[in-house]
């Protein structure tokens, strides 16, 4: 009888995770964070579910069938494999479910909330598809956003780090309207996917209806409770008349992921094979949701690591508003209800390694990506820093962070002859790795603390030679989140909080953090290779700021012959 009531009580949430190239279900133990079982599906659109166009290398899009597609093939393998894992599970025993997205990754509907590419007439146009975020096709008109909002609106750029980006939300809407204008003057509303999915599982799709994320909004929208939402129609017609138009067809008001988006419909009850009615809580973005699955509190900055890397900080309201030059913003109650959600983060990391593996380095380290990546860490491992005489830049998809310039490039400087691949891929992980602490020193020097960094994704836990170099620059331990899912267990920890205290037992977010979320290993930095790191990073600073600012003044005769000199001294250390 006490197991059959212990059985009876069990109590689980689905997070559901879209990312770049597939989407994930994950089902959790609320009492615990126990991961019970996970799906994972790739998009089949497109190459590994992007759509591009090689004409214009900046475009990248997704078709949002994939999202419905794997959402219920996700969902149904990972109820299996739960009652496999644990017979005693039932999927009544799911009481919520979160959902995370990239971002901004906005999509054209008409006034039924229809994606326009699910109709006949778009159903092969790349414009009337979600614009996902590594789409930096609107370059210009974030230019654009940024000047005139500097001209009108200044405060709107105090809030997004100073510079409107064409990752985000309005910049990409305003060039499908240049760039497309029977797209444009088709969609009735535009809608970020991390708001469309949340609205699909509830049945309620109209755009004046459904729930938005006051993560998307804030981080990317410009939308902030001070000026009363999203942009004024007067900044917003000083781009163009038919933006301002748009304005009423938006939202005036977005909510945090704590509260329910709706409940669970039929149709998609029936889809999943779970309960009719279970809470849905408001969606938000990858990053911030991964920041609250890896325990993110004040004082704690999460990286999330993956094809690109984003930085997820809260500070606490009562210390005052802030404004850091450089970040993806400061909204209010993006990350955990309560507290200002900082972001900041760079454009591409992993994709940078994959690049390198992929398009330029020999078959003599293996045939496949894997066997590659295997025997560049081997090799690179042997080095002590500086011993490669190599610097990067980290800006080969353009620099998020502190910089906000999508027409920055990668940058190699010190190679010779005798340069090995293994040795630049050593310099490309160092890069990335000065880049972040770049963005460190950035955020502290606004007052901002950063005592403890949590580190999560696909990077943090399988790459420990990464995390070592890191752990070696920033001259701090690099703890690694318990979960390797983080987005998604964040997911599933706000399905259960917007289930209510009632029903999952807790009040808040901070509650169900302190049960759901860990930290399984720590790398501690090598004091010897911190400080001739802290030398290698003068080099990068240098570069940085080059290439990086307009007003810099200076000088890089030195820096090839500078780094040549740490070389040597670094190989004559091995003989010593």
């Amino acid at each position: 009888m006490l197991l059959k009531m212990r059985i009876q009580t069990k109590k689980y949430s689905l997070g559901l995770d879209f990312g770049t190239n597939s989407c994930r279900a994950l089902i959790v133990d609320i009492s615990d964070g126990r991961e019970l079982a996970t799906s994972v599906f790739p998009y089949p659109s497109g190459s590994d579910g992007v759509f591009i166009d090689k004409k214009e290398p900046n475009i990248a899009r997704q078709h949002p069938k994939d999202y419905l597609i794997g959402m219920e093939k996700c969902v149904k393998t990972a109820l299996k494999k739960a009652q496999k894992n644990e017979p005693e599970f039932d999927p009544e025993q799911v009481i919520g479910i979160g959902v995370d997205t990239t971002g901004s990754s906005p999509m054209p509907i008409n006034a039924k909330g229809i994606p326009l590419c699910f109709l006949p007439e778009f159903e092969q146009d790349l414009n009337a598809m979600v614009w996902l975020w590594k789409d930096h096709s609107s370059h210009q008109e974030a230019k654009e956003i940024t000047e005139i909002a500097r001209e009108m609106r200044p405060q709107y750029l105090e809030k997004i780090g100073g510079v409107y980006s064409s990752e985000w939300f309005w910049s990409k809407v305003f060039h499908c309207k240049n760039a497309a204008p029977n797209v444009f003057e088709s969609a009735h509303s535009w809608v970020e996917i991390c708001d469309y999915l949340p609205a699909v599982l509830t049945g309620e799709t109209r755009p004046g209806h459904l729930k938005r994320s006051i993560c998307a909004a804030g981080h990317k929208a410009m939308y902030c409770e001070e000026w009363d939402g999203l942009p004024d129609k007067e900044f917003l017609r000083k781009l163009d008349p038919e933006m301002a138009k748009l304005k009423d067809r938006l939202y005036d008001r977005a909510q945090a992921s704590d509260k329910p988006a709706g409940y669970l419909c039929l149709e998609w009850a029936e889809k999943l094979g779970l309960k009719k009615g279970i809470a849905v809580a408001v969606g938000a973005f990858d990053a911030h949701m991964g920041g609250v699955g890896a325990g993110v509190k004040e004082q704690t900055l999460v990286k999330i690591l993956g094809t690109s890397t984003c930085d997820i900080l809260i500070h606490s309201k009562e210390k005052g508003p802030l404004n850091i030059p450089g970040v993806c913003g400061i909204v209010d109650s993006s990350v955990i209800p309560g507290y200002y959600g900082i972001e900041a983060g760079q454009s591409a990391v992993g994709d940078i390694f994959l690049w390198f593996v992929e398009k330029l380095t020999p078959e003599k380290y293996g045939k496949t990506a894997p066997e590659k990546f295997k025997n560049l860490e081997k090799e690179a491992s042997k080095q002590r820093p500086g011993e490669h005489g190599l610097v990067a830049l980290d800006w080969n998809n353009g620099n998020r962070t502190i910089l906000v310039d999508v027409r920055l490039s990668g940058l190699l400087v010190g190679q010779t002859l005798h340069t090995e691949p293994h040795e630049i891929y050593r310099a490309l992980i160092e890069a990335t790795a000065f880049g972040a602490l770049t963005i460190i020193n950035r955020i502290q020097k606004y007052d901002v603390s950063i005592k403890d960094i949590i580190n999560c994704g696909g990077l943090a836990a399988r790459n420990p030679f990464l995390m070592q170099i890191y752990a070696d620059i920033l001259g701090r331990p690099m703890k690694v989140s318990r979960s390797d899912q983080s987005p998604a267990l964040g997911a599933a920890l706000f399905g259960a909080v917007a289930a209510g205290k009632n029903t999952s037992g807790y009040l808040n977010v901070e509650q169900a953090q302190k049960k759901m979320t860990g930290i399984k290993k720590i790398f501690h930095p090598d004091p010897d290779n911190h400080k001739v790191y802290q030398e290698l990073y003068q080099f990068y600073r240098k570069l940085h700021h080059a290439f990086g600012t307009l007003n810099w003044t200076g000088s890089l005769f030195d820096v090839m012959k500078d780094l040549i000199d740490l070389r040597e001294i670094q190989r004559k250390e091995i003989h010593a």
